[in-house]
Parts: structure tokens; sequence; C-alpha cells
């Protein structure tokens, strides 16, 4: 079995230079139904340096490579070392109806933005003006970011994108604020889902939380959408009432 890379010592290579490292990933871009939502997790050195992360890190992993008892227990340690000041850990969401007007690449953005927002402003990270050639290093000093953190973003690097940023490819595996970011945005989109499927029992979301299971294809094609599925996702299974065996969609793990 191969070795897991060592998520906290990444983050601690990442953090050098920088007071801050923020995490950021999502959950819920290639379901059927629901918003998609982006979790966003701040870390210190001293965080990544702390008992908690020392005795901790190794438990910490891509969301969907941990069961759902395993997510919801460290959301709960994850409350705990927020109100401890040792992490921030914020969340945004898009809802089926900004789906549907950006396209999900869009609406990820736009979720990412609103639980960036809540913890640094985009114009926090620009210069207040480019420093001079001449500029005394106490001159340029004065010239820095109001916050000297540095963000992380699962995926590939997103263009026209308010805050800058370096996009790590698999980073829910190699990142652990990365990792933690996609706990957080995984935990809130399945509570979210739990929520409307009490109000839409048809369909099972408490079940596969919106995804393209068969069981979900199948009460689409019985019962018909409802208000929090995605057109664009379902006009080709829809179009004839086709075998949803045969349907080719963008899907992903519940």
């Amino acid at each position: 079995m191969p070795k897991r890379p060592q998520l906290r010592g990444y983050d601690l290579r990442q953090i050098d230079g920088y007071a801050e490292l923020i995490g950021v990933d999502e959950a819920g871009r290639g379901a059927l139904a629901g918003p998609v939502v982006a979790g966003a997790v701040l870390v210190t050195k001293n965080f990544l340096e702390s008992r908690w992360a020392v005795a901790n890190a190794n438990r910490i992993n891509d969301s969907k490579q941990l069961t759902a008892p395993e997510r919801e227990a460290l959301w709960f340690e994850f409350e705990t070392l927020m109100a401890e000041g040792l992490i921030h850990a914020t969340y945004g969401a898009a809802d089926v109806r900004e789906i549907e007007q950006l396209n999900i690449l869009g609406a990820t953005k736009l979720a990412m933005r609103r639980a960036l927002e809540q913890m640094h402003p985009p114009t926090a990270f620009q210069f207040t003006r480019e420093p001079d050639l001449f500029a005394t290093p106490e001159e340029i000093a004065a010239y820095t970011p109001e916050v000297n953190a540095r963000i992380l973003i699962d995926g590939l690097h997103l263009r026209n994108f308010p805050y800058p940023h370096t996009g790590v490819v698999k980073g829910d595996s190699r990142s652990l604020c990365i990792a933690m970011a996609s706990i957080i945005a995984k935990v809130t989109r399945d509570r979210m889902m739990d929520a409307l499927a009490l109000e839409f029992p048809d369909y099972g979301f408490d079940r596969h939380k919106g995804y393209g299971t068969e069981d979900h294809r199948e009460a689409v094609l019985r019962v018909g959408r409802c208000a929090h599925h995605r057109d664009t996702f379902l006009r080709k299974l829809l179009a004839g009432r086709v075998d949803p065996d045969q349907v080719d969609f963008l899907t992903e793990s519940p």
C-alpha cells in the first residue's frame, strides 16, 4: 500500500513566508440537484505545529475518502478549534438558479468567493500602490497588502477570480487545509440536501445528496424535476424519456 502524503508537512512548506494559509474546496459540482458549496479553512503556522495538528492530521483526508460519521466527528472538532482561535472556517454556496445563470464553473467560483469574503475582502490582497523603483524598505512595507495570506484552491488555477491563489491539482489529498475545507463543504452540503429531502421526499436526496445515482435518475423520470434540479444537467435525460443507464452524466461519488 502506498504511503499517504503528509498533508501537514505540505502545508508547512506552503505557509513559509506567509502569516496565513487558506485552503478552499467545493462539494456538489457534479450533482444533478442542489447547490454547489465551497468550504474555506484558514490556518497559521501555530496551528500546523499545534498538539492537535500533530496528533490528528493523519485523520484528515479528501472528504470523499471519509465516511459520513468520520466527517461529522471532524466537523465538531473543527468547531472546537475555531472556538479556541486555532483555525477559521467558513462556507459559501451558489443555488440552482445561479448555476443555471453562470454555468457550474461560474457558480463554483461564486461559492468560493463567498466563502473567502467571510475571511478577507479581495482588496485586502492588493497593493495599496505599486512600490517606487527607488523606495526604501520602510516605504515598500507600507505598500504591502493588508493581509499576508496564501490561498490554495483545489484543482487548476481559476481565471478571472478576484483572489490571488495557487491551484493545487488533487489538493484535497495533498494539503491539510484544503482537505479540511473539503470536509466543511461536504458536511454543509449534505445537511442542506437532508433538509431538501424532507421537503421533496420523492427523490431520496438524503441518500444520494442529489448525485446521478440510478434511483435518483429513475425518480426524475417517474416524478419529474423539482425546483432544486439543474435543468442543464437533466436535459438529456428528460428529452425523450430515455433509459437513464444510457445517459452520459457528469457525476461524482455521493
